[in-house]
């Protein structure tokens, strides 16, 4: 059984608690959140009897006896609470992102090589169907070469992460890109398996002090074209890909599916059932069954984007540490 300690006990959290739960390999032992109604809610909400409280989190890594972490902190704080559960030789499943810059990082996988740990990143989509599908049908070449790619996802981001630690640079690091904008450059990254080259975007902060809205063109090798587009300033949220080939194309629309050939009708492809999730495939990594399936060299990759994108539209947060 693997002894599981949380730390962070916000929204996302209910979602890896739930996922625990359904794992027979796995226990939530502690967790820790400076905010005890955070605490309480959490467990209350999971009937958590038994499981130990912190309110911080080096006293919960110091006190107890774990195997492994999940964090679902701020963003600023991921480095330094990745690396101390490290010190206490605890695999790390951390929320998005991994880091809020590149030298960070490089400093944590160097970390869990060295002290020999499972580190993995939790983005979902690489466990749901529909993006394995578009993924596959890529590498597959089900649309033949692929020419260009168009991202987007659009948010009442603004309104919800009004008066929270989202648009509070000093926890977030970063406005919409760098919270609900990580999933996007996530799958842009994951299901082409490509490399950016160049990188030209603009930024808004539309009155907050982190930004709001962003578009970016891209180019990435292989002559591959993309366009990300990431608003914060929306009345809902809505998703949408188009990945052009050279002979066809692939459309999502809010998890609907179709390919597209000239000339011929759209294909609705069968999609299969998910298997696995984050904290499932975190579990059977540990115990060795199969390898990390969101690693942080991955994740590492997203992070690198995200910084390219702000440094090109001359965007800097204004951190203290």
């Amino acid at each position: 059984m693997i002894n599981i300690g949380l730390i962070g006990t916000g929204s996302i959290s209910n979602l890896h608690v739930k996922q625990l739960l359904d794992t027979n390999a796995a226990t939530l032992i502690a967790v820790t959140d400076p905010n005890p109604d955070n605490r309480d809610t959490l467990i209350n909400r999971f009937n958590l009897r038994g499981v130990a409280q912190f309110s911080d989190h080096k006293e919960m890594l110091a006190q107890v006896s774990l195997d492994a972490v999940i964090i679902c902190s701020p963003h600023t704080l991921h480095f330094d609470q990745v690396m101390d559960a490290i010190s206490h030789n605890c695999h790390v499943l951390i929320e998005k992102p991994m880091a809020c810059s590149l030298a960070e990082a490089e400093q944590l996988i160097e970390a869990a090589e060295k002290a020999e740990i499972v580190l993995q990143v939790s983005y979902q989509r690489h466990f749901e169907p529909a993006f394995l599908a578009i993924r596959d049908a890529i590498s597959n070449g089900a649309i033949g070469k692929l020419t260009s790619v168009t991202a987007s996802v659009y948010q009442e981001w603004i309104q919800l992460s009004a008066d929270t630690w989202r648009q509070n640079p000093n926890l977030s690091g970063g406005g919409m890109l760098m919270d609900s904008g990580s999933h996007i450059i996530d799958v842009l990254l994951w299901t082409t398996g490509l490399k950016p080259i160049e990188v030209e975007s603009k930024l808004e902060q539309r009155g907050s002090k982190v930004e709001i809205d962003s578009v970016t063109t891209i180019r990435f090798e292989n002559d591959v074209i993309a366009g990300l587009t990431i608003i914060g300033n929306a009345p809902c949220w809505h998703e949408t890909y188009v990945f052009c080939g050279d002979d066809g194309a692939i459309f999502y629309d809010n998890g609907d599916i179709t390919i597209r050939k000239l000339g011929q009708p759209p294909i609705k492809p069968v999609l299969s059932h998910q298997t696995t999730n984050s904290d499932k495939s975190f579990i059977n990594s540990i115990q060795g069954h199969h390898d990390v399936l969101v690693p942080g060299e991955f994740a590492k990759e997203v992070v690198r984007l995200t910084e390219w994108i702000y440094q090109s539209g001359e965007y800097e947060v204004n951190v203290v540490r």
